[in-house]
């Protein structure tokens, strides 16, 4: 498992080679493998360590130099995301049932679901929207709607909506900025600050959390 995590993170960080060997070894099922890792990263509780944005960013700069068609990461991409993202509500509502039957987990009982349902029911688009944009806690979030018992119809728009955001973001980047000389000499770098500037926000919105409930 170690192992599987290490080879993620050098993907991660070195997506640019490793897709380009994916490219050349793999053909047109490429885009299959491609939609397997999104759907995975964002539909398994357990794979939250996968490539997302950085992997999008890539994406494009292929795509600008014609290895891969743009067109057609525009419908794989979403597809995939959202089917991850409904698949991991669904295994969430249907494990809380088990979960919490008989209250006879100490940490997990009717109370604690009750809140959480509350607090997606009212801070839940918000919360799916803006946790598209951070990774691992992208993954959990719809399995934690799920558990929360978050009403379907208002998870399935503001997924739609954050998934459309989240392509409508990086793809494009990638597409118009990954090939500049500066970019394409440093491509590490501006995958590591990607992924930096991914994380941040949730990281300063949990100190802020964290500060005020000291207060």
């Amino acid at each position: 498992m170690i192992d599987l995590i290490k080879t993620c993170i050098d993907f991660a960080l070195h997506v640019d080679r490793h897709l380009d060997g994916l490219i050349q070894q793999f053909g047109p099922w490429i885009y299959v493998i491609l939609f397997l890792i999104i759907f995975c990263e964002t539909g398994l509780v357990v794979t939250p360590f996968l490539p997302g944005d950085s992997l999008l960013f890539a994406l494009g700069a292929f795509a600008a130099r014609g290895s891969l068609d743009l067109t057609l990461l525009f419908i794989i991409i979403p597809i995939a995301a959202f089917l991850g993202d409904n698949s991991n509500y669904w295994i969430g509502k249907k494990l809380a049932p088990r979960l919490f039957k008989g209250e006879r987990i100490r940490f997990l009982n009717q109370q604690h679901l009750d809140r959480t349902h509350a607090f997606f029911e009212t801070y839940g688009p918000k919360t799916i929207i803006f946790a598209r944009f951070v990774p691992i806690v992208r993954t959990f979030t719809p399995f934690v709607a799920g558990l929360g018992k978050m009403t379907y119809k208002r998870f399935i728009g503001f997924s739609l909506v954050a998934t459309a955001a989240w392509v409508g973001l990086f793809l494009p980047l990638g597409y118009f900025f990954a090939n500049h000389p500066l970019i394409k000499k440093n491509f590490t770098a501006v995958i590591f600050a990607i992924i930096v500037l991914s994380v941040l926000p949730g990281l300063i919105e949990f100190i802020r959390v964290r500060w005020l409930s000291k207060r």
